[in-house]
């Protein structure tokens, strides 16, 4: 057993310092809580398990890049077991999040003289868990979240023109607001959990923005190394010019 935990552990933290470093190399911030609608059980600052116990550690940091690359609204994740004692099934063709479990196990072995010790040894075990969204048939509970700010009503007619005419990719799902460069897509909030039609258009027209820096369009980088560097904060700078611009 301890050669198995020695050798399954350093790729399992390699799995997960991967995840992570990928999210930020496509310019995601994993640690930004990535839905927008609070669950009916109350104000939700961290991914729940079925039981709605907050999951904590290095597996709230995973459960929200999941939910981000996905585009994840609700912050409930449940096993495949749990799903069917609660009456529901994981759909075909769904792939769950890898979450992990620490703890350690006590061995009693003999010491150098002769007397029995106590051991305690580390291990670590993954598991694998799925968004609530990916899950049929469970109980009203785990779907329920509070009303939106806005109706789809309210949406600007010619603001909506004028962003399907750019033909970005723009994806709606989670609470953060984005550019990703690698695979080049906008990622938005749903337009219903803005305070208003104006801060929506606003956030996508800034974003949008961002979408013109990429090499097949403008190919402007600013030379920017890293996050917060001088080139980032230029291409903000590009990017704040032209946010209310869709709305006049």
């Amino acid at each position: 057993m301890t050669r198995l935990n020695e050798t399954s552990r350093p790729d399992l933290y390699s799995r997960v310092t991967n995840a992570i470093v990928a999210e930020l190399e496509n310019g995601v911030r994993p640690w930004i809580k990535p839905w927008s609608a609070e669950h009916l059980a109350g104000r939700i600052s961290r991914p729940l398990r079925s039981t709605g116990e907050p999951y904590s550690g290095i597996n709230v940091l995973l459960l929200w890049a999941e939910a981000t690359a996905r585009g994840y609204t609700a912050p409930i994740w449940i096993t495949f077991r749990q799903a069917l004692a609660f009456g529901g099934h994981v759909r075909k063709g769904e792939h769950g999040a890898t979450v992990v479990y620490a703890n350690r196990i006590s061995r009693t072995e003999a010491g150098d003289d002769g007397q029995d010790i106590e051991r305690q040894i580390p291990f670590l075990k993954a598991y694998t868990v799925f968004n609530v969204e990916q899950v049929e048939a469970l109980p009203a509970h785990f779907y329920a979240v509070a009303e939106p700010k806005l109706d789809a009503t309210q949406r600007i007619a010619h603001a909506e023109r004028f962003f399907a005419a750019i033909e970005a990719d723009v994806r709606h799902g989670g609470n953060q607001a984005y550019y990703a460069l690698q695979p080049d897509y906008v990622q938005m909030p749903p337009f219903e959990c803005f305070a208003d039609p104006e801060a929506y258009y606003a956030t996508l027209a800034h974003e949008c923005t961002h979408w013109t820096r990429h090499p097949s369009r403008l190919d402007r980088d600013f030379g920017r190394k890293r996050w917060g560097d001088e080139g980032y904060a230029r291409e903000e700078l590009v990017a704040l010019s032209g946010q209310s611009a869709p709305l006049h």
